[in-house]
């Protein structure tokens, strides 16, 4: 009988998690979250789920449904010992279909404990790059 999965650093359970969206195995999706009462994930349609067997059934539910593509691109990662935080950009594709749904805005949270690292929080949401061109436009001034 294996033991759990080891992950050494956090890009390798961020690795393993896409991993498991392309394959759409649930089971192996798990492996990659902590193990922990107030494990988090906030799906793109704003739905909140605390604990790993919400979480755990969602992904079943999403995999039961549909086919995944997701072309993940980082932009900001900041490690530290115990805890990292990763900022991505996500683009899906669902099924057959060629067009692109998306972006979607993710940050993972990953934490250290005794079998490597684990993804202990997910957070997705839809970009709304609109409002962001417009605060970019609009001069600021600090006071």
């Amino acid at each position: 009988m294996s033991g759990p999965t080891v992950f050494a650093l956090p890009d390798d359970v961020e690795r393993a998690f896409y991993e498991a969206i392309t394959e759409g195995d649930a089971d192996r999706m798990m492996l990659v979250w902590a193990e922990d009462e107030e494990t988090l994930c906030v799906h793109p349609t704003g739905v909140r789920l605390l604990g790993i067997l919400p979480i755990r059934e969602s992904w079943r539910s999403i995999f039961a449904n549909a086919r995944l593509r997701v072309q993940a691109e980082p932009v900001a990662h900041w490690n530290g010992t115990v805890i990292a935080v990763h900022h991505l950009t996500e683009t899906l594709f669902v099924g057959s279909d060629p067009n692109p749904h998306g972006p979607l805005y993710v940050t993972h949270i990953y934490v250290r404990g005794p079998h490597g690292w684990r993804l202990a929080s997910r957070h997705a949401s839809a970009a709304d790059d609109g409002h962001q061109a417009m605060a970019e436009a609009v001069p600021h001034t600090l006071h």
